[in-house]
């Protein structure tokens, strides 16, 4: 299936440079100026189709020949219907981490040593795999990649490996508020009884044992719904005779079914709200089930609705959360399509705590905006040409020809679907965006996933009014298990101060004469972010303090601090500090930092709070600084920072634990930090005093 973009290039220049021509050697009194130009309309794209043929086994095999460069890549996708794996949820993954790890003809060294030594790649999951190589090399990689699949080595060590390995994600998720949210908004909109609501935990990665990996891998992985799409540099006929020779051998089977109910959205609008005490930012989700598929007549119109209401940083949503409001980096829209079940729209944002509330009318101002008032031209066109230009680009990919080739297989598209796709993007309404935007967008029976700090959230959450009505909040737990309305705070005790609380704690870690007895010290530490190692070294001494990160030996950030100035280097680029951050900086710069405040006679205690499970006093220093200090052991556990930066607030947290002494001094070895998204764990190397 080949674009003959180059042949309708020529054609159409062709035809300018002869309209041109006439059109000066005629008088102007023939064209009627007054009236606007007619739009010729948009190309009618021609693809030609990819040769395919099957085997007896009931593979799909297509081929889309590409001969510019010597590669041949290989893509195997097992088109089941969803499959509900219950009680062993996580089995599915599980097995995919097992394929691709040798055969029952190879080891799982020798394996990987032959991919790595034909500079190929290949990789598998539970329902599909994929291949790349050089074109000399592809006999021998489509042969492992048909071996790994067909003859699968399913190794009790490997098993071992891998399911402990996925038990330490998950436990790593717990604390994760983005994890817990994409979990509970799933499993609420679907319920837990559906393969699109149900979520591997602990407990059920624990029950699945090797031999439910082996009988998963016999009950779905069957080339009854498969497909195999082979791109780049090969005929048809070599492309058969090695398809033919190894994967025909693969048994013929159907997939077990594994049924299912049917989900449905509530009967009105409502909050769906998880507690995380750690969030230093709320997780929002407005999300409704649409019954929408590829071959629907308005499923163009219901991607041009989405894609001005929240497809990119030029849809309304991000305009009005981010540009105008300044609540978030970006909220964003999308909506799905499925033949198999129903799909979902979704509205998100991640915002300040203190703005939650309003975070959450703002959405559901825009989705109703969209419904209920008629696009304007401009939107339109934009939305428009952000769809025609992403398609034309994608056509430049080999791969994009195989993905329309499939999903007109088993999307049950009509063949010119994507030949008519720009006019029938052009068609689109005004009227049927709204259309479509009714239809889709659920306004009066939406569900509102909201994950965050209950203490700053909660009470803001259950006093919002829209259109006239108050939204009803339910509470759940991370695993969206209903409940109560929790307790979020904690009354305090009777004569307790914040000025107590951080005495308390400097008596903790080593008292106030050691501490004011250190007149220097040095700290080393390290994290990993992205597989790289970041080094942060901090010293001070007297008045001097110097704070170092690196990657990879290279300087990316200084701040430095003496007694007439401060700046930070960034890319060789000096900045100076304002005299209010070197007067913040001068009270970070001690060993322990509270000896500045423990008399500060502004700083207050303000709540007991839950942190990592275990109640904390809550000490408010600054308007945008809060310390947490744990109320049993009275060592500070954590630190929240609000900055403002390009025009947005941003909270900072910091989490402390492992403490050790040194030199009669307990200082935290565990630090994390988040910066962004990407939280870093910090681990103390070395640390000197005085």
């Amino acid at each position: 299936m080949k674009l003959n973009i180059q042949t309708i290039l020529r054609k159409t220049t062709k035809t300018v440079l002869i309209t041109a021509v006439f059109a000066s050697a005629s008088l102007t009194a023939q064209i009627d100026r007054s009236q606007q130009p007619a739009p010729n309309g948009s190309p009618v794209i021609k693809l030609e189709e990819p040769q395919t043929f099957e085997l007896k086994n009931g593979l799909k095999v297509l081929v889309v020949e590409n001969h510019k460069l010597p590669r041949v890549s290989v893509q195997l996708l097992l088109d089941n219907p969803p499959i509900l794996e219950g009680e062993k949820a996580g089995v599915s993954s599980l097995t995919g981490s097992l394929l691709g790890k040798g055969s029952m003809n190879i080891s799982k060294d020798d394996y990987n040593d032959e991919v790595d030594f034909l500079g190929a790649s290949i990789n598998f999951s539970g329902q599909s795999a994929f291949a790349s190589t050089l074109s000399r090399n592809f006999p021998r990689i489509i042969e492992l990649m048909a071996d790994a699949a067909i003859h699968p080595n399913f190794s009790g060590e490997e098993f071992d490996k891998e399911k402990e390995r996925f038990i330490e994600g998950l436990k790593s998720d717990e604390k994760n508020v983005s994890a817990v949210a994409r979990r509970v908004e799933s499993a609420l909109a679907y319920g837990t009884a559906h393969p699109n609501g149900e979520f591997s935990s602990i407990e059920s990665i624990e029950k699945v044992t090797l031999e439910d990996a082996k009988a998963f891998y016999e009950d779905f992985f069957v080339p009854e719904h498969a497909y195999l799409v082979l791109i780049g540099d090969l005929t048809l006929k070599d492309a058969k005779k090695l398809v033919k020779s190894n994967f025909g051998k693969w048994k013929a089977k159907s997939a077990r079914q594994t049924p299912f109910g049917a989900a449905s959205n509530p009967e009105a609008t409502e909050i769906n709200f998880v507690d995380m005490p750690n969030a230093v930012q709320s997780e929002i989700i407005v999300q409704n089930l649409v019954d929408l598929k590829m071959s629907d007549e308005d499923y163009i119109p219901a991607l041009i609705a989405n894609q001005i209401l929240g497809g990119g940083a030029e849809g309304r949503l991000f305009l009005n959360l981010r540009e105008d409001k300044g609540y978030t980096y970006g909220s964003y829209s999308g909506i799905g399509s499925s033949k198999d079940t129903k799909a979902r729209f979704r509205a998100t944002a991640q915002v300040r705590n203190a703005v939650t509330d309003s975070a959450v009318v703002q959405i559901l101002e825009e989705v109703k905006r969209i419904r209920t008032e008629l696009v304007n031209g401009e939107d339109l066109k934009n939305a428009k040409e952000k769809y025609k230009g992403s398609f034309v680009r994608s056509l430049e990919r080999p791969q994009t020809v195989a993905n329309f080739a499939l999903n007109i297989e088993t999307q049950g598209l009509d063949g010119d679907f994507y030949q008519t796709y720009l006019s029938r993007i052009d068609a689109v309404t005004a009227e049927e965006v709204m259309a479509a935007a009714n239809k889709f967008f659920a306004l009066n029976n939406l569900r509102i996933v909201v994950v965050g700090k209950g203490v700053e959230v909660a009470e803001a959450l259950e006093n919002i009014n829209f259109d006239g009505a108050k939204l009803k909040v339910n509470y759940f737990d991370p695993f969206a298990n209903s409940i109560e309305k929790p307790t979020f705070s904690k009354p305090l005790p009777a004569g307790l101060t914040a000025q107590k609380v951080i005495a308390n704690y400097l008596d903790k870690v080593g008292g106030t004469e050691a501490l004011e007895n250190v007149s220097s010290y040095a700290i080393k530490a390290t994290a990993t972010i992205q597989g790289m190692t970041l080094e942060l070294a901090t010293s001070a001494k007297g008045a001097n303090y110097t704070q170092e990160m690196k990657m990879m030996g290279n300087v990316m950030q200084r701040s430095v601090l003496t007694k007439s100035e401060a700046y930070q280097e960034m890319q060789g680029q000096r900045i100076p500090m304002s005299e209010e951050d070197r007067q913040k900086m001068q009270l970070e710069t001690g060993i322990v930092a509270e000896l500045a405040w423990v008399d500060h006679p502004e700083i207050k205690l303000t709540a007991i709070e839950s942190v990592n499970g275990s109640d904390a006093y809550v000490v408010q220093l600054t308007k945008d600084r809060t310390l947490y200090f744990d109320v049993n052991s009275g060592l500070k556990v954590q630190e929240i920072v609000t900055v403002e930066a390009g025009g947005q607030t941003i909270t900072q947290k910091a989490s402390f634990s492992d403490y050790k002494e040194v030199n009669g001094i307990l200082i935290p070895h565990s630090v994390s930090r988040n910066l962004g998204p990407q939280t870093l764990d910090f681990k103390i190397a070395e640390i000197t005093i005085n």
